[in-house]
């Protein structure tokens, strides 16, 4: 990418400095932003407390891989292929991977699968150093 439009206007990405990992998010979400399957919602629990439901319908639990590395969450699902005659598949259990974006300081904090849906829990953990601090007067 080496310009940027916003609105009508084309800027160069070089007007741009410092601003590399932003241009980067964008691209990626760019180029995820038809991917669908599997079916997700992500909820609020608190101010800092994520959850992202991934619905795996026809999946084994030992089929599933959650993986953070860095800030990119990654939910792989591999389908058994049974060898059996389908007449109608309304199911699909194809292979999937899903990719999710993390914020600086999201961590993942546990999983689960239950009735078909994987619950993958996230929270934000920002340093003490990096939180607002109250400076005492003198």
């Amino acid at each position: 990418m080496t310009n940027l439009k916003v609105g009508k206007q084309l800027f160069p990405k070089s007007a741009f400095i410092g601003f590399d990992h932003l241009f980067n998010e964008l691209e990626y979400a760019t180029k995820h932003a038809n991917d669908n399957y599997p079916p997700h919602n992500i909820i609020k629990e608190s101010d800092d407390e994520f959850v992202i439901e991934v619905a795996v319908a026809g999946f084994k639990q030992e089929n599933i891989h959650v993986e953070q590395k860095e800030r990119s969450l990654t939910i792989k699902g591999e389908s058994d292929n049974e060898d059996r005659e389908v007449i109608h598949r309304g199911i699909s259990t194809r292979n999937f991977k899903r990719h999710f974006r993390l914020s600086e300081y999201v961590q993942v904090t546990g999983a689960s699968l239950q009735d078909g849906i994987l619950a993958v829990t996230l929270k934000l953990e920002i340093p003490e150093e990096k939180q607002p601090r109250k400076i005492k007067i003198v």
